[in-house]
């Protein structure tokens, strides 16, 4: 790696923009508290308001997850410092390339203990958008659009079921090569085709200004606008169509249809810029640090949260066939404990642990 490159890195780190943490770290506390609900069997059982809140949750802080991904590259390469230098955009590839083969050994690593692991799709993800780096905007808009329109072709076209056991969610053949590929890229819970559009909103989001109010409003009302209009689509069409068909103008994560993507990407807007509007506001807030921490380490904190929560939890017996309020307060419980910890191991450390370990092996 050049002396070009590592400069534009030290100067990427100056001028970091802690809202993107902060939002990172609500993210990731929102994956806790859904897998846990998930993993416990717990979804239905509790209040309705909180069966609602928890319905709010699904698939919105994943989608924000990987936005912020997104945002990350974006950033990292920012077209301004590369431009059409086509050695300084290959360097960059190579660098997204290693990282994208480090999340998805990691991932399939990890599926044994995590089957609805994020990972090894984050890996594809990333290793498809080192293509994407210097693309226009108009045409990172019109990826998104096309992937969330070529999903629909697919399900009409394709068994989404197969491989299925949706009573267990449990996913059959996955260690063959077509049961990886279908389940990576069509019919997995995070299918690249269409995730990659959260990719392509984030490259976008990025590469805003967003140090400017006027821009952070514009922004704000486009997410509001996008969810509004997901939320009250899918809320009429549902009506509308039979019941074997509602599933096509569904906001759930499963399938991802397209008015979920626009509900995902809009709800994901709205959180960052609120977070991004609260740091800018208030720089030295006392709560902003440990947050900031937290979405820092959200490798390492996603790992966690199965090897060490949910380990404990099935030490315990209290894994399986919970409460929903049970399971909110277990995610709870473990978010706390997380932010604590990854605000003291970064006044010690620079990196987190697996953050520290990605560095080094994709350096």
């Amino acid at each position: 790696m050049n002396n070009s490159l590592q400069q534009d890195k030290s100067q990427n780190k100056k001028v970091r923009i802690i809202g993107y943490d902060v939002a990172r770290s609500i993210a990731v506390i929102g994956m806790v508290m859904v897998n846990y609900k998930v993993v416990m069997g717990a979804s239905e059982k509790g209040p309705n308001w909180l069966i609602w809140l928890g319905e709010l949750l699904d698939g919105r802080s994943a989608a924000t997850f990987v936005i912020l991904a997104g945002i990350g590259i974006a950033m990292f390469s920012h077209q301004r410092r590369i431009g059409q230098d086509k050695e300084r955009i290959r360097q960059y590839q190579q660098t997204f390339f290693k990282r994208a083969v480090f999340l998805f050994v990691v991932g399939l690593l990890y599926m044994p203990l995590w089957p609805a692991d994020i990972l090894h799709f984050y890996g594809v993800y990333i290793a498809i958008a080192a293509l994407f780096l210097t693309v226009s905007d108009r045409q990172l808009w019109l990826g998104a659009i096309g992937l969330s329109l070529a999903y629909v072709i697919l399900i009409f076209t394709f068994d989404y079921e197969k491989n299925w056991d949706f009573s267990t969610l449990t996913y059959s053949d996955f260690w063959t090569f077509s049961g990886m590929f279908r389940h990576t890229f069509f019919n997995g819970f995070h299918p690249v085709i269409p995730w990659l559009a959260f990719i392509f909103i984030g490259m976008w989001l990025g590469r805003q200004e967003v140090e400017s109010i006027q821009v952070r409003k514009r922004i704000f009302w486009i997410g509001v606008s996008m969810a509004a209009t997901a939320e009250i689509l899918s809320f009429t069409l549902t009506k509308m169509v039979p019941s074997e068909l509602s599933f096509a103008f569904s906001t759930t994560p499963m399938p991802p249809m397209p008015l979920y993507i626009l509900a995902g990407a809009g709800t994901a807007m709205i959180i960052i810029i609120l977070c991004l509007e609260l740091t800018f506001r208030y720089p030295n807030a006392q709560i902003f640090p440990p947050l900031v921490a937290t979405g820092q380490l959200g490798l390492t904190l996603y790992v966690a949260h199965v090897v060490i929560g949910m380990g404990f939890l099935e030490m315990i017996g209290r894994l399986e066939n919970q409460t929903l309020p049970f399971a909110i307060i277990s995610a709870a419980i473990f978010s706390v404990l997380a932010i604590i910890f990854s605000y003291y191991w970064k006044k010690r450390f620079q990196r987190g642990p697996l953050e520290w370990v990605m560095r080094k092996v994709t350096e």
